[in-house]
């Protein structure tokens, strides 16, 4: 079999595309062409995909969560790695909730199940508990073969179906559940891109509207702008630990309704960035609400228990962040983190314009760069004109998240005086 191939320096990845046909030696035509877009065999030299010819809307979507300060917080960790001297000996990872990074132990019944599932012949191991044996067994008997490597239904398997059918069934208090009308996805991300492709659609006025709070995960902001719908915002209220407010959700219901077709409500509770939990009455008027303007509503909700270690953690975050002049810091009441509210000066307003950041970008990074946490501005996450916010998670384990908060104190005061 012949290939065609280009130099090393032209062409550095290439994908081959074999025409085969059934005769003597096989392949008879080889063509390439690289993942860049441009011919493998040389012809025109041009790129079929370039920015300026790539989907427009995907040129629009941002995600600050893994934006430039991660990227930034990457390439500092390999500069430790080779030796380079910094004023910092690591880099915290305090901008994702990756709860096993930080120390957490994962659940041990999970992963016995998980184990057995794909590795059948432990259930003949005598070290393996029989309440992780059982349930893999039903697991495995549901699934053709019984093996887990054999296609499942579209909606999921339908033995696991069932069991989330009997928890809604319990948590509503008897509220019967269906199973053929439960989907299982894989995770919530993927549910959420989902279910908003087959909600978006229209052109002009007739675009669906998409209502998401502020702050907002930007998953959400992102999916939106790739899908071309209208995202349309509603401000949680912050000197209100964040609470939904009917309201607001009116405003800004009726103000997109001048522009756009606003179809869908979406909410997150525990709130993320902000970590608040509403409350049952809050729900209760935002499902009436959604009912009487026949609004779809999306409920970004994965119910969490909060052990004594996060609510110690949750605690000392806002302690001490409510304790510096300048920061202000809500109760963490769900989730795993934390938005505080810092005041930049205006010195340092001017500066980071003239380095082309956001203020809370700018602050961020700086932050970074001389104490290694590393947080997500609030900028990525929307907020309120004039405001100025970063996410951090509670995640780290206590010593750490001490010593964490210790040093963005201390950096904070520094900052401020450096542009007072």
């Amino acid at each position: 079999m012949h290939a065609l191939s280009s130099p090393a320096h032209r062409f550095p990845f290439t994908l081959l595309l074999l025409r085969c046909r059934s005769v003597g030696a096989g392949c008879q035509q080889v063509s390439s062409m690289s993942v860049d877009g441009t011919n493998g065999l040389g012809h025109g030299r041009q790129k079929v995909l370039t920015l300026d010819s790539m989907n427009q809307q995907v040129k629009k979507v941002e995600y600050a969560v893994r934006g430039p300060i991660v990227l930034r917080a990457a390439v500092i960790e390999k500069e430790l790695q080779q030796g380079v001297k910094k004023p910092f000996s690591e880099v915290i990872r305090a901008n994702i909730g990756d709860a096993h990074a930080m120390g957490q132990k994962p659940i041990t019944f999970i992963r016995q199940v998980l184990a057995i599932c794909t590795y059948p012949q432990l259930l003949c191991d005598p070290g393996l508990p029989e309440d992780a044996k059982s349930r893999a067994r039903r697991i495995l008997d549901s699934c053709g073969g019984k093996s887990l490597g054999a296609y499942s239904a579209s909606q999921g398997i339908e033995i696991i179906r069932q069991n989330v059918a009997k928890y809604i069934e319990r948590r509503d208090s008897g509220i019967p559940s269906n199973p053929d009308n439960i989907f299982l996805s894989t995770g919530a991300s993927d549910a959420i891109v989902t279910t908003l492709k087959l909600l978006v659609s229209g052109e002009g006025r007739g675009r669906t509207g998409v209502m998401i709070p502020i702050p907002q995960y930007p998953l959400y902001s992102a999916t939106i702008s790739d899908l071309a719908g209208v995202q349309v915002n509603y401000y949680l209220d912050e000197e209100n630990c964040w609470a939904l407010n009917i309201g607001e959700l009116r405003r800004a219901l009726h103000e997109a309704r001048q522009h756009c077709t606003p179809k869908v409500l979406c909410t997150i509770n525990p709130g993320n960035p902000t970590g608040q939990v509403q409350s049952r009455q809050v729900i209760e008027d935002v499902i009436r609400f959604a009912a009487e303007e026949k609004l779809f509503l999306m409920a970004d909700e994965e119910k969490t228990t909060v052990l004594s270690s996060l609510a110690e953690r949750a605690r000392l975050t806002e302690e001490l962040l409510s304790g510096v002049p300048g920061i202000r810091c809500n109760p963490v009441q769900g989730a795993m983190y934390s938005f505080p509210r810092i005041d930049i000066p205006p010195k340092a307003v001017e500066a980071a314009k003239a380095a082309g950041h956001m203020p809370d970008m700018f602050f961020c990074m700086q932050l970074l760069e001389e104490t290694g946490i590393c947080v997500v501005p609030g900028c990525g996450f929307g907020q309120a004109e004039g405001t100025y916010h970063f996410r951090m998670t509670i995640l780290p384990q206590t010593d750490k998240l001490k010593a964490l908060l210790s040093k963005l104190k201390c950096f904070y005061q520094k900052f401020c005086q450096q542009y007072a």
